[in-house]
């Protein structure tokens, strides 16, 4: 495993201390992505089961990181993290030593037209990781005004929902809204926006999050990465927004089995997210699984 990382994560370093890689121990990247983290996990000694949904994502990996590998050292897993414990369970693994979770969307779905993630780039509006179930074009074509805004409210924390939601009902009754920058182009319309960034970044968000289920998906993996932990294994997240961090941060402290590793979370040093802006929101949260009681 000397070969160059392909994907540098977020807070890279910072991640695989505090899962703490031992030789030999079993690792579980619930977040495949670009396989950076799995690669570090691999070039430390540990053995890895890599997570991800996305097909395309695991075809990477099989022809990056599998190459010169026995399959003790990596087993790949096509499936959502909120399966993690069946998934492992039909692998015949019991007890992991840790669990990674980088929740940010990979630079390849927000570079890659097709997949519709971004405000910035003409695409089909589909916004679906698994590439299965409904798509974005879907939702903002087919729900109810009333619940469009409470999707822009609630899970994208968008002050103009309402607002956003009636320019969408308005634009979808002269023709169906097809495309990533249709929907950009309604949004910039519907809040007049002038500030700084882009006025769809929210509303792509809260899309994105409903159609994946991704909080649901985070909590379910949140409760699976403990029932698999063996005693002192490590759990790491790395979070990218608000209501991610706010489930990561209530669950850590509210779980009796965990003891927390990191009393404030940890951020992106200003040289990183110069480097990479998507990077300077996010925040490292860790924990520890307690010995049993005797």
């Amino acid at each position: 495993m000397d070969k160059p990382l392909f994907h540098s994560p977020v807070l890279y370093h910072e991640a695989l201390e505090y899962l703490n890689v031992k030789p030999g121990g079993l690792y579980v990247d619930a977040t495949l992505g670009g396989g950076g983290h799995t690669q570090g996990i691999l070039q430390r000694g540990g053995r890895v089961v890599g997570f991800d949904q996305d097909p395309a994502a695991i075809e990477r990996a099989r022809n990056f990181l599998l190459p010169g590998l026995s399959p003790e050292q990596l087993t790949l897993v096509e499936a959502n993290f909120r399966y993690l414990q069946a998934e492992l369970q039909s692998c015949g693994v019991r007890q992991v030593d840790g669990v990674l979770a980088d929740l940010g969307v990979s630079s390849f779905h927000f570079d890659d037209p097709k997949r519709g993630f971004s405000y910035r780039l003409e695409g089909p509006l589909d916004m679906r990781m698994a590439k299965e179930g409904r798509t974005a074009a879907e939702v903002v074509n087919e729900l109810e005004v009333e619940e469009l805004a409470r999707i822009l409210r609630e899970l994208g924390e968008e002050s103009k929902a309402w607002r956003i939601a009636r320019c969408i009902e308005e634009a979808r009754r002269k023709k169906p809204i097809q495309t990533t920058t249709e929907l950009a182009e309604i949004v910039r319309r519907a809040t007049g926006f002038r500030g700084a960034g882009h006025p769809a970044r929210k509303t792509f968000q809260a899309l994105r999050i409903y159609v994946n289920d991704e909080l649901g998906a985070l909590r379910e993996l949140l409760q699976a990465a403990v029932n698999v932990l063996a005693p002192q294994g490590r759990l790491v997240v790395i979070s990218f927004h608000s209501l991610e961090d706010r489930i990561v941060k209530h669950f850590l402290r509210n779980e009796p089995r965990l003891r927390v590793l990191t009393k404030k979370p940890l951020e992106p040093s200003e040289e990183e997210a110069l480097k990479n802006p998507r990077a300077r929101s996010a925040k490292l949260r860790a924990a520890e699984r307690l010995r049993e009681a005797a």
